[in-house]
Formats: C-alpha cells, sequence, structure tokens
C-alpha cells in the first residue's frame, strides 16, 4: 500500500515538487485572472478545516479554493471538536478522514499535526503549527518569483523572532531551492537549532544560512527583508518585554537601506504597524505583502491538487 502523502513541514516536499507546486499555482492564478474561474479539479470533494487557533488568510483562502475548485469546506472550530480533551487526536482522524478527501489543520501544536497525519487515511496540510509555517511559505515562494523571476541565488533577510514558524519554514525552503537566509535576533530568540541544523545539513555548497544579533548585518545585500509579528498568539504574557527586546529590529527606511535598491519587503500579516514595521515601508512601494496574502489562495489550490494526485 502506498503510504499517504502529507504537507506537515516544507521539507515533506522536495525541491521538484515545490516547483512542480509553485508551477501549478501560476497556472491556477492566470486562469482564475483570465477567466473568472477555475476548473472543477475538486468536484465532489471535502476539505475538513480543523481550527485550534483563529485566522483570517487561512481560513478564506482554503475555503474559496476548494470553491473554486468545485469542492466544499468544512469550518471546524475549537468548540466544535474538543481534540485532545473531549475525544482524542487519533480518533478525531479517523473519523474525518473517513469522511473528507483532505484535511487542513492549523493547531498549537505541531505534535498534535503529527499524530492526526499519522492516523488519517486521506492527505493532511499544516496550515500554521507552533514549529512551522508551510502554506505560508509556497505563497512566498510564490510571490518572490512572480516579482524576481527567480528564487535560486537570491538572498532573504529576516528580522525579529526568528524562534518563529514562518522563519523556520523559510529557512528550510531556502536551503532546498538554493536561497541564501539570514536570520537577524536578540539573543534568546534565534531560530530553533534543529531546524538550523536540519538546513545547513540540506543547503547545497555555497548556500549560506546565517544568523546574526545584527538586524543590519541580516538585511545587507538581500533580495527580500522579512518580519512577522513580534508577539504572536501565545507570546501575549510577554507582549511589554518583547516590545522592548526587539525595537531594535523594527523594519524602517534606514534598515531597508542596507537592502539591495529592488529589494522587497514581506510580512505574513497580521502586521502591527509601527512596532515590527513602519507604516511608511508596510504601504509604501517596496511592499508586496497584499500579494502574498492573496497567493495563499493560489499557492494552496495547487497544493491540494497536487496531494490528491491531479495534474494540469
Amino acid at each position: 500500500m502506498k503510504k499517504q502523502k502529507h504537507f506537515l513541514s516544507i521539507t515533506d516536499f522536495s525541491a521538484q515538487e515545490i516547483w512542480e507546486v509553485l508551477a501549478m499555482a501560476l497556472k491556477l492564478k492566470k486562469e482564475l485572472k483570465k477567466n473568472g474561474k477555475n476548473q472543477g479539479f475538486l468536484k465532489n470533494k471535502t476539505l475538513a478545516m480543523i481550527f485550534e487557533k483563529p485566522s483570517l488568510r487561512t481560513r478564506v483562502s482554503f475555503e474559496t479554493g476548494m470553491t473554486q475548485l468545485g469542492g466544499h469546506a468544512i469550518y471546524l472550530g475549537p468548540a466544535d471538536i474538543g481534540m485532545g480533551k473531549r475525544e482524542s487526536i487519533a480518533d478525531v482522524a479517523k473519523v474525518v478522514s473517513s469522511m473528507a478527501d483532505i484535511v487542513m489543520a492549523r493547531t498549537f501544536s505541531h505534535e498534535t499535526v503529527e499524530e492526526f497525519a499519522k492516523n488519517s487515511a486521506v492527505p493532511v496540510i499544516n496550515g500554521l503549527s507552533d514549529l512551522e509555517h508551510p502554506c505560508q511559505t509556497l505563497a512566498d515562494l510564490l510571490a518572490i518569483l512572480e516579482i524576481k523571476g527567480k528564487l535560486k541565488g537570491l538572498t532573504i533577510g529576516y528580522v525579529g523572532d526568528g524562534e518563529n514558524n514562518v522563519a523556520h519554514s523559510l529557512c528550510l525552503a531556502s536551503a532546498i531551492l538554493g536561497i541564501n537566509f539570514n536570520c537577524g535576533s536578540p539573543k534568546g530568540y534565534f531560530m530553533d537549532q534543529k531546524i538550523v541544523k536540519k538546513a545547513k545539513l540540506i543547503a547545497k555548497s555555497g548556500i549560506k544560512i546565517l544568523e546574526t544579533t545584527s538586524p543590519e548585518e541580516a538585511v545587507t545585500k538581500a533580495d527580500v527583508v522579512y518580519t512577522d509579528t513580534w508577539v504572536s498568539m501565545g507570546d501575549e504574557e510577554e507582549k511589554e518585554k518583547r516590545l522592548k527586546i526587539f525595537k531594535p529590529y523594527q523594519v524602517n527606511e534606514n534598515l531597508m537601506s542596507f537592502s539591495k535598491k529592488d529589494a522587497v519587503f514581506m510580512h505574513d500579516l497580521p502586521a502591527y504597524r509601527d512596532n515590527e514595521v513602519v507604516s511608511t515601508v508596510i504601504d509604501g512601494p517596496q511592499s508586496v505583502v497584499f500579494q502574498q496574502a492573496e497567493n495563499r489562495l493560489h499557492a494552496q489550490k495547487a497544493l491540494m491538487l497536487y496531494l490528491k494526485g491531479v495534474k494540469i
């Protein structure tokens, strides 16, 4: 019996598989813009969406995407399931995967989505966990590819909280695809060292994975300057402490000046203007944050088709 393919980490896909998904996403986006609709590749198919954490982009992109592909999406919030409390993760996975054709789970713990996938008869997508955010990374790669025309050899400069699911997935994707990845964070907020070790093992010779406490060093000659919120869901109790520690890592005009002249600014949203980024940068000409956000739709449609074995 063929092992079920899941997408829990960006490393679940090879470079070739990522490129296949990106190529499909570009086709789907072009088709939608030209015709106002996509073909019903997933007609009569159901996506079950499990949310332990709320989200704007994740829910809208997956639900809209499934509709545009001719399928149906079901939203299951914390009160609907009580996963791991009212009913075990394994039991929920067995029940849901016996009825749905694909599952997206947005969970607090990465172990939860791994346990779910272990007991699922259908593909499981990690819509976000505390360790990785691979769906966001696919959308980011799609935006960079559209703007820069390539991925290999570029440099991404990430600043802020390195111990972050977005930073982790971006770092791993960079290693897979031949992108240099710099991460500028305060001491105590560096990336998970298991992720860094994994990225360095994957990275081909000549590709650099850099960790530094200097935000300027992180973005020097970068093609992409990337940041995320300093206070993620679950970190609210540390809000005041984090705002002080991360203040030197704010993306402003001065920090952007260290990057390449044609560098773009990226943020996975929601953004807190004048904390991690100033308004003049995120709302300025170098910002591509809304292209990133829209690309969640196109990348995730391609991802679902790929996992269901549909070629376009």
